[in-house]
């Protein structure tokens, strides 16, 4: 395929102007509640043939792109996650991303095949596509919806976790290998794949944070650029060995984004910004891939049903198997099951049935579009009042202290910024009240863009950056001590006495 530079400024124009209409969006989205998906789901189909006439049908480009989409908001939902709030509900993550998924795959089949009257190959494809919950519907709602940190843990595990086993499922399931390997074997190589991928991820994400803290690169702009690359090794190395290469890219992010790297927050700023314009670009595509002159009653009228069975009966059973192993209460539990947000990750899956040429999996494509945009549209504006009801909501709590880190290569340091934000109990303490570790001192204040030297009886403000020096084997310690300060103001000195320096 021939590509001149007349048409490459054309791509670059349109390009462009809906990455920008695009982002404009995200207002109009979050003030509505909805999953700015949406949105661009129906910009993609009014750019395509019966809008401005864009063709797009190759299935095959379609998959590859939106495999390296999902694998960059992967990254970055891996990066930004907090492994301290995930921990104590990764139990309950994990299983709804492998019990739950086999729960629900068998549940809307079933009710597919018997229901809807699809043949056991397409019920199969429908239930192994619809089951996996979306990781970038789930970061971006969820995060604006005040949650305890066991319930947003584990949702975003889940949906972190989930993509891995349906991938490979789908993929044997359109190849026609389920045929031939049997259930027992279905679930070895399952089980290959998710296991192998994870060791990967953790090799890639230690090894790298390894390399990463003893590399003194001569940019803070290349940090967040080899923090990426690092996950995307794990990536490339895991589908090399026929691993998940979903489970490595999440993995190793998760594990990147929880170490005390260089730069962390802007790392996690420059990811952020990538899987947006990812999300952007995956679901405008999507939305290009539908013909809408195929969408006709039927497709509708199947795609309702199938939503049912799935939201009111597969989430549901699947979630409740999945809370055996780490029980919770039956509100919480509920919330958990509302809160499946489907989004592109089904809509992807289905480019490889498309991609193989099996048969009616077009109408399949257009079925599973349907429902997406439906339930997406029932499911995500409604999650703040469900969470009001259910009384699983807590009062919002903003960030108190924000801490970006530089280091100091020609002594084992690194300088601390520490920000002071509008809620944090850090306003009103002297500096020698931080009582920090021996060895970390507050260097400088910045002050309405006043530099000021500090002396112990110098009081802390909203809106001062705080330039903290610390050594690097003592850093967690300091940071971990700023965070009670700012969470419990004076009320902190009474913790943590034997690492603190006397007064």
């Amino acid at each position: 395929m021939s590509f001149n530079v007349h048409e490459l400024d054309t791509f670059v124009l349109v390009g462009s102007a809906v990455t920008l209409l695009a982002i404009l969006a995200v207002r109009l989205s979050s003030r509505a509640g909805l999953p700015s998906l949406l949105i661009y789901l129906l910009m993609g189909v009014a750019l395509g043939e019966k809008g401005l006439g864009i063709e797009f049908e190759d299935a095959e480009l379609a998959h590859a792109l939106g495999f390296a989409a999902l694998a960059i908001i992967l990254a970055e939902g891996g990066l930004t996650t907090s492994w301290r709030e995930m921990r104590p509900s990764i139990r309950l993550g994990v299983s709804l991303a492998t019990i739950g998924v086999a729960v629900s795959v068998t549940v809307v089949a079933v009710g597919a095949h018997f229901v809807l009257g699809l043949p056991w190959e397409l019920a199969l494809l429908l239930g192994a596509v619809t089951s996996p919950t979306d990781a970038a519907a789930v970061f971006s709602v969820l995060r604006v919806v005040p949650l305890p940190k066991k319930l947003t843990g584990s949702l975003e595990a889940e949906s972190g976790l989930n993509d891995a086993p349906t991938v490979v499922l789908v993929t044997l399931v359109a190849s026609g290998a389920v045929d031939e390997h049997g259930p027992l074997a279905l679930f070895g190589i399952i089980g290959y794949e998710l296991a192998a991928g994870t060791a990967i991820g953790l090799a890639a994400g230690f090894g790298g944070a390894w390399v990463m803290r003893r590399a003194a690169l001569p940019s803070s702009g290349l940090y967040p650029l080899a923090v990426l690359s690092l996950t995307f090794l794990a990536y490339g190395v895991a589908t090399s060995v026929h691993a998940s290469g979903f489970a490595a890219v999440y993995v190793s992010a998760l594990v990147l984004g929880n170490m005390e790297l260089p730069h962390r927050a802007a790392t996690r700023s420059f990811a952020e910004g990538v899987a947006w314009l990812a999300q952007i670009g995956l679901f405008v595509m999507l939305g290009l891939l539908l013909s809408p002159s195929r969408i006709s009653w039927e497709t509708v009228g199947l795609a309702v049903l199938a939503g049912l069975i799935l939201t009111f009966v597969a989430r549901p059973l699947s979630v409740l198997v999945s809370s055996i192993v780490q029980p919770m209460p039956w509100r919480e539990l509920g919330f958990i099951s509302w809160a499946g947000l489907r989004g592109a990750v089904p809509i992807v899956l289905m480019t490889i049935p498309l991609a193989e040429g099996i048969d009616q999996s077009k109408r399949l494509f257009d079925i599973v579009f349907v429902m997406v945009v439906i339930y997406t549209l029932l499911t995500g504006p409604t999650l703040p009042l469900v969470a009001r009801v259910l009384k699983v909501a807590r009062r919002s709590e903003p960030r108190g202290l924000e801490v970006e880190a530089a280091p100091l290569e020609r002594i084992a340091a690194d300088l601390l910024q520490v920000t002071i934000s509008p809620v944090s109990r850090m306003h009103g303490v002297e500096v020698g009240e931080l009582r920090l570790p021996q060895g970390s001192s507050v260097s400088m204040v910045i002050r309405d863009g006043r530099t000021i030297i500090p002396e112990q009886r110098t009081v802390l403000r909203h809106g001062d950056d705080l330039l903290v020096v610390t050594p690097r084997k003592l850093r967690e310690k300091t940071e971990e001590r700023l965070r009670q300060i700012s969470e419990h103001g004076r009320l902190a000195q009474w913790l943590g006495e034997k690492d603190r320096r006397p007064r």
